[in-house]
């Protein structure tokens, strides 16, 4: 089966930009107090429900992965860039990283406990997020919980020529609204629990969301 374009294009530019990906993207202490609020609700939920792993998805350089390790959940990451994966097995060489894409998971059904995947979709074109979030609810156990966080917007489409570092970047940003993020994950077989939708503080006009969803129990 023939690759996607934008996936060869997101592998190739996170190579490009990995080392400074490193440098420039703030570690989990970093993050604003919501974000790490939001990743710290997670994990409560995903150990109370204790119905297995959880996968990063679009884990970069492994540094949320080690966070929700250290926050007591058996996590492992996932990334489409051989390079992001590379630097995050050096990083944390006591955690699982395998290379792979959100659109064909080499996940059984119901294998996991909890996925995250921070603002990793959002380089998907809309057409091809039924696909990802199909392979989240089928890879989810039935009481699973996701969170996804997402730059959002007004159907627009970002296409930098340069990214982390001024490396040349050849990937694509599709920014939806919230609400049909919220309408497609319902479509997939989610139950959206909690949505928070805040401002990028270096990015006046530029807003993300966090989504908490549930895989329904049978």
């Amino acid at each position: 089966m023939t690759e996607p374009a934008f996936l060869d294009a997101i592998r190739k530019s996170y190579d490009t930009v990995a080392e400074a990906y490193v440098e420039l993207v703030v570690p989990p202490a970093g993050m604003d107090p919501l974000s790490r609020a939001m990743l710290a609700a997670f994990a409560e939920l995903v150990r109370t429900a204790d119905l297995g792993p959880v996968a990063d998805l679009g884990c970069g350089p492994g540094r949320i992965t080690a966070h929700l390790t250290a926050l007591g959940l058996s996590a492992f990451g996932i990334d489409l860039s051989p390079r992001m994966i590379e630097l995050a097995q050096q990083a944390h060489p006591d955690l699982r990283f395998t290379v792979g894409s959100t659109t064909a998971l080499d996940l059984s059904d119901g294998e996991l406990g909890g996925i995250l995947a921070w603002y990793s979709t959002h380089h998907t074109p809309p057409e091809h997020l039924p696909t990802v979030f199909a392979e989240f609810h089928r890879t989810l156990a039935p009481g699973g919980h996701l969170l996804l966080g997402s730059h959002i917007g007004n159907y627009e489409i970002r296409r930098p020529t340069e990214g982390y570092g001024g490396h040349p970047v050849s990937f694509e940003s599709h920014l939806l609204p919230a609400d049909r993020i919220a309408e497609l994950l319902s479509a997939a077989g989610f139950h959206v629990t909690a949505r928070l939708v805040q401002e990028d503080e270096d990015r006046p006009g530029r807003e993300g969301i966090a989504v908490v969803a549930r895989k329904p129990r049978d």
